[in-house]
């Protein structure tokens, strides 16, 4: 799920030349198929909703099944670089966490992490000394990101009003790109950072209104709590969904990558669709605890 502005296309590993002040920079154009990305986009979404609103548990297997693939093309992406990470253990260690979370609450839930962690730092140990700091510091990263920060997800369906919560979170963040969108292809002048040049400052502030408008309606109204709270969790979504964005973006270029992957068309990879969800979940799911307790 990208942030602010349009998205970012590299090209030929050259950055763009830089605008004067006030003007528009150049080459800014929307890098993806629209058609393909609103029509994946809407598939993903009805199956969120139905899987949602029928089983809890049906919908924590679609969760497993997208964090999954983003396990996948993370350790694929760290193999470009000759960087070794087991994919086996860390999805062992993902189905560990959302079933700690949700049938045991967060104590089970850091304790698959915890374990999860020494599989992995004892995985490796077994396959030689060379590369080891390097390639175990990479497998937990992994194993943090995205699998530990899933696990909210289920900490969230917990509740009585679990379905409403995630709906909140996920829908707020996706105003977040939507906002961002078309507001850096309609207004973009001034880019946000070197990370990601053709993100600008007033994508950033489409996807604040959008986030601000649609946190308010919704924490109002699925969860009977205030304007202004819902107003609050719209800001910060805003902000994490950004660096989200900006996190995944360095990744990728130290990478030397374009996109995770390809599997989402006019999306790329399921990380390039994740890495906004992934870091808004927690602040969301404590914002929404505290706000308005179960």
């Amino acid at each position: 799920m990208s942030g602010p502005g349009a998205e970012e296309v590299p090209s030929a590993g050259r950055e763009p030349e830089p605008s004067a002040p006030g003007e528009r920079p150049k080459g800014i154009r929307t890098g993806r198929n629209l058609p393909a990305a609103i029509a994946v986009g809407l598939v993903l979404g009805a199956l969120v909703i139905g899987s949602l609103y029928t089983v809890k548990v049906a919908f924590l297997a679609v969760v497993l099944a997208a964090v999954g693939l983003g396990v996948v093309e993370l350790s694929q992406a760290f193999g470009t670089r000759g960087i070794r990470v087991p994919v086996v253990p860390v999805l062992a260690g993902l189905v560990a966490m959302q079933a700690g979370g949700y049938w045991g609450g967060p104590v089970w839930l850091l304790g698959a992490f915890v374990l999860t962690v020494l599989v992995l730092l004892t995985w490796r140990m077994f396959q030689g000394q060379d590369g080891y700091v390097r390639d175990s510091t990479a497998s937990v990263l992994t194993a943090v990101y995205p699998a530990l920060i899933a696990g909210f997800v289920p900490l969230m369906l917990l509740e009585e009003d679990g379905a409403h919560r995630v709906v909140i979170f996920v829908a707020v963040t996706v105003c977040s790109d939507i906002g961002g969108y078309f507001a850096g292809i309609l207004f973009g002048r001034h880019p946000m950072s070197v990370i990601s040049p053709k993100k600008t400052w007033e994508g950033f502030a489409g996807s604040v209104v959008a986030c601000v408008v649609c946190g308010a309606l919704l924490v109002r109204f699925l969860l009977e709590g205030e304007y202004w709270q819902g107003a609050v969790v719209g800001v910060v979504v805003a902000v994490f969904a950004t660096l989200g964005d900006l996190i995944e973006s360095v990744i990728k270029r130290d990478l030397g990558l374009k996109d995770m992957g390809s599997l989402l068309p006019g999306h790329g990879g399921m990380m390039d669709r994740l890495d906004s969800l992934l870091v808004t979940l927690f602040p969301v799911w404590l914002l929404l605890a505290t706000f308005v307790p179960a």
